[in-house]
């Protein structure tokens, strides 16, 4: 029998034996395709629940008259609701004081978390414990912690005492959370204070992907500090800021919690945010379909807001 026909008789039992393993790897990602499915579908239905369909219902609602308790049922009224929106003082106080609160929150926080994010990224004895200490009120609940201000803020509370301590009786203090001036203000600081260590991780973690190598070069250049930080650090946390300012901003848009406990958006809607109008709107008043008109207002908002943060902050190159 002659080479060619000899392997002419081979070929079959090659293919066969390399066809064995391509069905066995078929399988193989077949079974993966199938376990990743089961892994990913607790999420996927959590997200369809909790976001996609309150959000779907939130359009369609927007654009109806229903009630959350209503002996009829809703019917369809295009834009009568928007209308009354933008002719709503209430709604324009809510939107200039959620841009105020964002304004003046998203940069001092963010730089406040910075620099303490700069303090305790060394290697000393005892950093450990002002990073615990930073950190302790981002895991308190935030209703405690705004609970535990609005005594604070009492007229014969902790804030007026210390004023009055350091400045020898000068300063006598105010009611801070009844005051049309200071209640906003009052829950500024006090939100800085809440979640500023939750930043001032993320900027640390981002300190720490910086090469040493760059700080090295550095000082043998003869840079200064100010020098390392704008040439070094500050170029090496781009992602980071980024991811900081977004989460920030959104963070500020959405003011609830502090609001419905501390001031109940008084006193004269001096301190309602679009969120809480929104709330109370759809569950005290019972207004569903204008609360979900000011909601869809707010997402657009926030998602414009968004967009040009991250436009901004796009690497150019």
């Amino acid at each position: 029998m002659s080479i060619s026909t000899a392997a002419a008789a081979a070929e079959p039992a090659i293919e066969a034996r390399t066809r064995r393993p391509r069905r066995r790897l078929k399988a193989a990602e077949r079974h993966e395709a199938r376990i990743g499915a089961l892994m990913v579908t607790p999420a996927v239905i959590l997200l369809l629940l909790f976001f996609f369909i309150p959000v779907i219902l939130c359009f369609i609602l927007a654009f109806t008259n229903a009630r959350l308790i209503a002996p009829e049922p809703a019917h369809f009224t295009g834009l009568d609701n928007f209308t009354r929106l933008f002719s709503d003082p209430v709604f324009w106080a809510s939107l200039r004081n959620t841009f105020y609160f964002g304004l003046v929150v998203v940069p001092v926080q963010s730089a406040f978390a910075l620099l303490l994010a700069l303090l305790i990224n060394v290697k000393t004895r005892g950093v450990n414990f002002f990073r615990t200490m930073y950190f302790i009120p981002v895991v308190t609940s935030i209703v405690v912690v705004s609970i535990l201000w609005r005594f604070m803020y009492q007229p014969d509370g902790l804030v007026n005492s210390l004023l009055q301590t350091v400045t020898f009786n000068v300063v006598q203090g105010t009611d801070w959370l009844n005051n049309t001036k200071t209640a906003m203000p009052a829950i500024m600081f006090m939100s800085i204070w809440q979640a500023v260590g939750f930043h001032m991780v993320i900027w640390l973690s981002g300190l720490q992907t910086i090469p040493e190598e760059r700080y090295e070069a550095a000082d043998l250049d003869g840079a200064t500090t100010w020098q390392k930080f704008r040439y070094v650090t500050w170029p090496g946390l781009r992602a980071t800021r980024t991811f900081i300012l977004v989460t920030i901003t959104i963070a500020a848009l959405s003011l609830f919690a502090q609001i419905n406990v501390m001031t109940a958006g008084g006193p004269l809607n001096s301190t309602t945010t679009m969120v809480y109008q929104a709330v109370r709107t759809g569950y005290q008043q019972q207004q569903t379909a204008y609360a979900s008109a000011i909601s869809l207002i707010f997402f657009i908002l926030v998602l414009t807001v968004s967009l040009v943060q991250r436009y901004l902050t796009r690497d150019k190159d």
